[in-house]
């Protein structure tokens, strides 16, 4: 693998990514003072930079992208309100639980293809007090997730993210995206970042998946919400002294690892066709459209499958029974791709 030589190829996330040698001597460089007390120059950039770049008043640096999500939902709820998303979304599926334990939220879950909502799909999923003789919660929030993981690594049309939000504030609701891999959909789409995330009230961007830093999300919105953000992080624990050693490795990431998301884009198209054409495995090439490529086995035959690639030095996930997933990132190689191709090849299913 690039920049970290091995005999393996890990394929299981973009967030096994290491920083880059150059990385590290900015980090090593950084300016740093203490980011509770606000002192910390690099921290500031970062957060400045961000803010600028979705065209949004104000940022936050936070340790993860489950953290950024959970401040997010606790910011713009109160306990008892309900929020919407997809029922495969990561806030759903992969953050424990966060909404109803630290937010008190429940939730309505949306169906839909590759992991993305319709608005007429959302609008209906949305309840709200007033005229329910007080059956229902108030739906406060709606979020939406872009690329979608569990979908594969799609992407949302822009017109279709721009009805959700429109459904959103005309029913008295926020919108918030989880975009962990925002610039692999701004990368893929061609559609500006700014533009992208415009009609959305708050924006979760990981720096720690395709864009290579070891740690750290953001939590982008406006003045006032991220104010609120910032004292929900301090009572989740996230509360960081010198992270500017961190948030230079972000600001690394913004400067260098954005565009080249499109080679990781190529070699997952290039593994999904040549996967998807050989005996007993099929990839649903439509959801194929950033980094990741799920593949579908024989029934129950998963974790066989990751058995037998890892023998071959390929490492991969098996999410469900009879899928697993694969995800290219700035370590893989065209030599790499070529070897996990093979070893799809000779794996024994």
């Amino acid at each position: 693998m690039r920049d970290y030589p091995s005999d393996r190829v890990d394929l299981r996330s973009d967030t096994v990514t290491q920083p880059t040698p150059a990385m590290r001597e900015v980090m090593a460089a950084a300016e740093v003072g203490d980011d509770v007390f606000g002192d910390d120059p690099t921290v500031i950039e970062l957060q400045n930079r961000i803010a600028e770049m979705l065209g949004k008043e104000a940022a936050l640096f936070v340790p993860s992208g489950t953290m950024s999500n959970a401040v997010a939902i606790k910011s713009q709820t109160r306990p008892g309100d309900e929020i919407v998303t997809h029922r495969r979304s990561h806030i759903y599926m992969y953050e424990a639980g966060g909404y109803a334990v630290l937010s008190g939220c429940s939730i309505s879950l949306v169906e839909g293809d590759w992991g993305m909502m319709s608005p007429e799909d959302v609008q209906n999923a949305i309840r709200k007090v007033e005229g329910s003789d007080s059956h229902y919660p108030e739906c406060t929030l709606i979020c939406v997730e872009n690329t979608a993981n569990v979908g594969g690594g799609s992407i949302y049309e822009q017109d279709t993210m721009d009805a959700i939000c429109e459904v959103a504030h005309s029913n008295g609701c926020r919108a918030h995206l989880d975009g962990a891999r925002l610039f692999n959909a701004v990368v893929a789409s061609g559609v500006d970042a700014a533009r992208m995330v415009r009609d959305f009230d708050t924006i979760s961007i990981c720096f720690s998946k395709g864009l290579g830093a070891p740690v750290g999300s953001v939590l982008v919105g406006d003045a006032a919400i991220i104010a609120e953000a910032h004292r929900w992080r301090k009572m989740f624990g996230g509360g960081m002294r010198q992270a500017g050693v961190l948030a230079a490795a972000g600001i690394y990431a913004l400067e260098n690892n954005i565009e080249r998301l499109a080679e990781d884009h190529a070699r997952a198209r290039r593994l999904a066709e040549a996967v998807n054409s050989m005996d007993g495995y099929s990839v649903d090439l439509g959801a194929v459209q950033t980094n990741m490529v799920y593949v579908s086995c024989k029934e129950g035959g998963a974790r066989a499958l990751v058995a037998s690639l890892a023998e071959q030095g390929v490492d991969v996930l098996d999410l469900e029974e009879s899928t697993i997933r694969a995800v290219m990132h700035l370590h893989i190689t065209d030599e790499d791709t070529d070897r996990a191709i093979a070893a799809f090849e000779n794996a024994h299913i």
